[in-house]
C-alpha cells in the first residue's frame, strides 16, 4: 500500500480523534494502518475465537478485517466510533465463518448466558440453606490480598492463564474489559450484548480467575 505521509509523527496523528484516523486510513497512511493493528490486533483475535474453531481460523477472519476495514473506509459515516465499526466488521465476518462451519454453541452463550447452567461461585463457599443463622452467607469472606504480591511477575501468569482458559464468551468480555479497559457500552457495542449479558459473563469469568489466584496464593503462602 502506497503511503501519503502526514509532516507530523504517527503518534501525534494516532492519538486525535477519529476523523483524523479516518482521513489517514483514506490517504492510505500506511504507519496509522501498521499502528492500528498493533493495538487492536490481540484483541480482534480473542474477540474472533469466541466463533471460530481455531487460532488459525480466527487469524484469517482478522485478517479479511482488515482487508473490509481499507476497502470500506471511504464508506464509513461515522455513526459509531472508528473501534466498534473495525470490531463489527470482525463478527460480522467471524459469525458468517462460523454459520459455514455450523458452530452455533458461542452464539446462545453470548446471547443468553444465563441458559448455559453455571454457578459463578462454587456453592461451597455458602452457608447451606439449613444453616441457623445466615443461610447463603459467605462460609469464610474473601479476604483481601497483599498489593505487593498480586504485582508479582508469578501472579500476573496465574491471571493471563486463567483467563485464557475460560469459555471464549468469558473471556472476550473480561480481556475487553479488564485487560483492554474498555467501557460497558463499548463491549456491548461490539459483542451485540444486551448489559444484563455483559454483566453476566463478565461476572462469571472475574469470579473463576478470582478463584485461580486464590488458590494460587493459597498454595504459595
Amino acid at each position: 500500500m502506497t503511503a501519503r505521509r502526514y509532516s507530523r509523527g504517527v503518534d501525534q496523528v494516532a492519538s486525535v480523534d477519529d476523523a483524523r484516523l479516518i482521513e489517514a486510513l483514506r490517504e492510505r497512511n500506511e504507519e496509522v494502518f501498521e499502528r492500528l493493528t498493533r493495538e487492536y490486533n490481540s484483541s480482534l483475535l480473542r474477540v474472533a475465537q469466541i466463533y471460530v474453531t481455531s487460532r488459525a481460523v480466527a487469524e484469517e477472519v482478522v485478517q479479511e478485517t482488515w482487508l473490509g476495514v481499507l476497502n470500506g473506509i471511504e464508506r464509513f459515516e461515522g455513526r459509531s466510533s472508528l473501534k466498534t465499526w473495525v470490531f463489527r466488521i470482525l463478527t460480522n465476518i467471524a459469525k458468517t465463518r462460523a454459520q459455514r462451519e455450523g458452530r452455533t454453541l458461542p452464539f446462545s452463550a453470548l446471547e443468553r448466558p444465563g441458559t448455559v447452567p453455571e454457578p459463578a461461585v462454587g456453592p461451597e463457599r455458602f452457608l447451606p440453606p439449613d444453616h441457623d443463622r445466615w443461610p447463603g452467607h459467605w462460609a469464610a469472606k474473601p479476604e483481601p490480598w497483599p498489593e505487593d504480591r498480586l504485582l508479582a511477575v508469578e501472579s500476573r501468569r496465574v491471571v493471563q492463564d486463567a483467563i485464557e482458559a475460560l469459555p471464549a464468551t468469558q473471556r472476550a468480555v473480561i480481556s475487553l474489559r479488564d485487560v483492554e479497559g474498555w467501557s460497558s457500552d463499548e463491549t456491548c457495542n461490539t459483542l451485540g450484548l444486551t448489559e444484563t449479558n455483559q454483566r453476566v459473563l463478565l461476572h462469571r469469568a472475574r469470579s473463576k480467575v478470582r478463584q485461580a489466584l486464590e488458590n494460587y496464593l493459597a498454595e504459595a503462602s
